[in-house]
């Protein structure tokens, strides 16, 4: 095991880095403190770049490996006084560790907990939600700082493509028409770095494949891979749209609402998609109605979906709910009268209200989407909203309430207001 463990750690070392990459913000409590730094996220938004952005901020560097590698399928928890073993007869002695794709291995968090106890720093990834907080909460409490990765945002999208914002950008003509033209594209794309340096859907297939195979059916240990197929292509075809645990039985093909539920919650917990729920004063009300889905990037929506060539309002308000996500807001639909597409929630109140519509292409649209946004307003007290649109900038009053229509590609540069 310990010469297979020195080839896997020379073979990742020397892969290689594009010195061009795209710099990723990184919080400072997750570098500067005593704490473990865990970077959480989809399959191939950037995380493991990030941990080498983290590594050339650092004087140890060296103790590095990413455990979503074919060679380490029979590691277990026992072979990683080894690996520390390995480490420290091919690098001296160092106490900075970087494990990628951690969750692969069971058992982890002992490790790392020992490793923690014994004054070192640990940065690790991964990309299962519910398995990297259960085992954090259980064996960790109060060692850890966290940060979700999210695939790129529009600003990191802009300078994948060399460009830079500057003021002059969101005031002149020619600068937010420019902005507007990329923003075309960042909506139909998305923000997978590999994807946007090959436009390959092979690769997004891939990827999606991983995520369904690797990280829900075995990691689950599920066998109906054609109940889960229907379910994921529905809903990447009806994102945004109401659903509720019994509607999506029929659609899935299984017998019970729970089998559903399961399924959802597997397929969360890898970020490839997300349930946002109708917001009400009572938590029991907001768990049992209907479930808003989206997904964590329009290129896989555009993938795995049907029909979606034409649908960029839904796609505009996909790509609205993970900016609002990548900014760490608490995230609800509101629908009372009429719906609002997002409310946002801080602390124990509704703070802001947000409605998305591509572009009003008539009277009765610009009508419905002001009267669902000033429903919200009335409804948790707020003065302001916001309507985010793909080219309209315009400021409304309307019954006292001011409304702050935007485009999308300027509400995309600006960071929400805490």
């Amino acid at each position: 095991m310990k010469e297979l463990l020195k080839a896997v750690i020379f073979d990742q070392q020397s892969l290689g880095w594009d010195e061009h990459f795209i710099k990723r913000s990184i919080p400072t409590d997750l570098i500067d403190n005593e704490e473990i730094g865990v970077i959480s996220g989809v399959r191939r938004c950037g995380k493991s770049t990030l941990l080498h952005q983290i590594r050339t901020t650092r004087d140890e560097h060296d103790y590095y490996l990413n455990f979503d590698d074919d060679r380490l399928i029979n590691f277990t928890v026992e072979d990683f006084q080894l690996l520390y073993e390995t480490f420290i007869e091919l690098f001296g002695l160092q106490k900075t560790f970087y494990f990628d794709e951690i969750q692969n291995i069971t058992g982890w968090e002992r490790f790392v907990r020992r490793l923690h106890d014994h004054g070192n720093k640990v940065f690790i990834t991964g990309s299962n939600a519910n398995m990297l907080s259960r085992e954090l909460g259980t064996h960790l409490t109060g060692r850890f700082s966290t940060v979700e990765l999210y695939p790129f945002s529009f600003n990191e999208f802009l300078q994948f493509n060399g460009k830079t914002v500057s003021p002059k950008d969101i005031s002149s003509t020619t600068g937010k028409s420019e902005l507007q033209r990329f923003f075309s594209e960042y909506l139909v794309q998305g923000g997978f770095p590999a994807y946007l340096k090959n436009k390959s859907d092979a690769y997004l297939k891939s990827l999606y494949e991983s995520i369904l195979y690797k990280d829900v059916m075995v990691r689950n240990h599920l066998t109906n891979e054609r109940e889960l197929l229907e379910l994921v292509y529905y809903l990447a075809s009806n994102i945004s749209r109401l659903a509720s645990y019994n509607s999506l039985t029929k659609v899935a093909g299984v017998k019970n609402a729970t089998t559903v539920k399961n399924y959802l919650g597997f397929l969360q917990n890898t970020y490839l998609l997300f349930l946002v729920h109708k917001y009400d004063y009572a938590l029991k009300k907001q768990l049992q109605n209907s479930k808003k889905i989206y997904f964590i990037d329009n290129a896989l929506v555009n993938l795995l979906g049907f029909s979606f060539s034409e649908e960029k309002g839904r796609l505009l308000e996909n790509l609205v709910f993970v900016e609002l996500k990548r900014r760490d807001q608490e995230v609800f639909y509101h629908d009372d009268s009429h719906e609002c597409d997002f409310v946002i929630k801080r602390g124990t109140k509704i703070t802001k209200a947000i409605q998305v519509c591509y572009t009003f292409d008539s009277p009765d649209t610009r009508e419905r989407e002001i009267r669902g946004l000033t429903d919200a307003m009335q409804c948790y007290g707020l003065q302001e909203g916001i309507i985010i649109t793909n080219d309209l900038e315009e400021i409304v009053t309307t019954n006292g309430y001011k409304i702050n229509i935007i485009p999308a590609w300027k509400w995309l540069l600006e960071y929400i207001e805490s």
